[in-house]
């Protein structure tokens, strides 16, 4: 399947069932009480140095609600129908700002609860200041989802194995890194993948400004309604 367009800038009109996630999935949240919840397509907050979004952005999407306990600790309840098309990209983004040859460190750990059906992925989305450049790096996946763009080789870097996949969306170029084996928790060193773009295959320039490094859940169907929980994450780059 050919990931649709860029998340950030679609505006796509939501199915008459978004009504519905005030109720259902508000209820599938935690126990706990959460200090933030949403189901608004563009429902958004800043907690603990993260910005979180609800992030509904796919045509023909249904419900879907996003609860923070924290800016490392959230999740999303999302109800989308077994259809072709990305409905949506529930994540938590942090601010680097820094240039590739200019990174000292960019980490991040991340441990997740994710469902066994459904069509979905886990993924990192790092942007370039100017949307020029999107990496993606795939930890784990599920159904009928598959990256942009043609297969380039496989490559061991960051502390995973990637198969890698490189294309454009039509707005900008996108370097997909897929996991070759599932986790839900682990390290990712981000500064030698970035490195090995730039430098190594020399897909974008080494001074390029690294913008936002996101999280989340890319979710193409769910249908019947399925918890995705962020138990811990952090990304730090200095």
């Amino acid at each position: 399947m050919v990931k649709s367009a860029i998340r950030k800038v679609s505006m796509a009109v939501l199915a008459p069932a978004m009504a519905l996630g005030a109720t259902v999935g508000l209820a599938s949240a935690p126990a706990s009480a959460a200090v933030w919840n949403s189901c608004d397509q563009w429902g958004s907050t800043s907690l603990d140095g993260y910005k979180l979004y609800n992030n509904v952005w796919g045509s023909g999407a249904g419900s879907q609600c996003a609860w923070a306990n924290s800016g490392t600790n959230w999740g999303v309840w999302a109800d989308h129908p077994n259809t072709g098309g990305i409905k949506s990209y529930a994540n938590s983004t942090k601010t680097i700002n820094k240039t590739i040859d200019s990174l000292g460190w960019l980490t991040s750990d991340y441990n997740v609860s994710v469902p066994s059906s459904g069509a979905y992925n886990t993924s990192y989305d790092i942007w370039d200041t100017d949307h020029d450049y999107e990496i993606m790096l795939w930890v784990n996946y599920n159904g009928a989802v598959g990256p942009i763009g043609g297969y380039e080789g496989n490559v061991s870097l960051g502390g995973h194995n990637w198969n890698v996949y490189k294309g454009t969306n039509g707005s900008n170029q996108v370097f997909s890194f897929l996991r070759t084996s599932d986790s839900n928790s682990g390290t990712v060193d981000v500064k030698p993948v970035l490195q090995w773009i730039a430098y190594t295959k020399g897909w974008m320039p080494g001074n390029e400004m690294i913008g936002d490094v996101q999280f989340g859940y890319e979710v193409t169907s769910s249908s019947g309604g399925l918890n995705f929980n962020t138990n811990n994450l952090t990304i730090n780059g200095g």
